[in-house]
Parts: structure tokens; C-alpha cells; sequence
């Protein structure tokens, strides 16, 4: 069975690049450098400097491969295929919430991308699935595990 693809943006590629570099580059010396300054304390047993530089690599170690991983099936979406004025991978949407009568900004993206607290919602998200090709003015409906909750879309930007 095929490895489900992760859909990124551009910038998110980058990102995830960058952190990888950092990690592998950078981070890895620093603790590296912990662990050997650590050792040179002697008894390892009872030596919280060296526990918790260990603990530290495991960390990043981890992280590490957890990036190759979502990189290894990364697929960056070329935003240009969706048509001009609708919702799209990485378009920016400002939604007028119905109920609260509160404006708010989301940006759509990828699963392995989104925060929610960072305005990034995943276009696999029952919000990101209504509002994908959508154009300004639509009214959508989105049913969640507390209701259904109406939008109006105000605004779209392309990413």
C-alpha cells in the first residue's frame, strides 16, 4: 500500500527544510557537545547534566526522522491549479462566522501544516473541505461534533 502523500505549501516545504538543516547541522553539535562535557564530570549514575542530554539527542533524533518521513511523501501544491477567485491550497480566506457575527482569517493547507491556534486549518478538516473552490459570497454550512456552523466567505487571497 502507497504512503499517503503530505500536502504542503511552498513555504511549508521550506520550512521543514530548514528545521532539518538546523537540527542536523546545528543542534546535533550543541548536544553533542552536552553530552561530552557531561562525561567529563565522571560518574555518569547520578549525573542530571548528562540524563538530560541524552534525553535531549532522543529528542532531536526523533524529530529528525520524523521530518524525513513527511518529506520522503511530500507533495507541494501549485496553488495556480485552482481557478482564479476561488479557494484554493494555500489561499488565505477571511470568513464572516454567521452565529457570532465575527470575522475570522484562516489559510488552507496540509494536514502535516495546520495549527489552528496559527490561523493554518488542513484542507482535509470538514472547514477546509466546504470552503475548497468556493468564491467570495458563498454561503457554506459545516457540520462539527458540537453543531452546524454558517460562513460567509468575505475575502480569498492566493497564497
Amino acid at each position: 500500500m502507497a504512503e499517503k502523500k503530505n500536502l504542503l505549501t511552498y513555504e511549508g516545504l521550506k520550512k521543514l527544510e530548514d528545521e532539518l538543516q538546523d537540527l542536523k547541522v546545528n543542534r546535533r553539535q550543541e548536544v553533542a557537545q552536552k553530552i561530552k562535557e557531561a562525561r567529563e564530570q565522571g560518574d555518569l549514575s547520578e549525573n542530571a547534566e548528562y540524563d538530560a542530554a541524552k534525553d535531549e539527542q532522543r529528542d532531536i533524533e526523533t524529530r529528525i526522522e520524523e521530518i524525513e518521513k513527511i518529506l520522503k511523501n511530500a507533495e507541494v501544491i501549485d496553488e495556480d491549479e485552482y481557478e482564479a477567485g476561488t479557494v484554493g491550497f494555500s489561499s488565505e480566506v477571511t470568513l464572516l462566522d454567521v452565529e457570532l457575527d465575527e470575522e475570522v482569517t484562516y489559510k488552507i493547507v496540509g494536514s502535516t501544516e495546520a495549527n489552528i491556534l496559527k490561523g493554518l486549518i488542513s484542507n482535509e478538516s470538514p472547514l477546509g473541505m466546504a470552503l475548497m473552490r468556493k468564491k467570495v459570497g458563498d454561503v457554506i454550512t459545516v457540520e462539527a461534533p458540537d453543531g452546524e456552523f454558517e460562513y460567509v466567505i468575505k475575502n480569498i487571497k492566493k497564497g
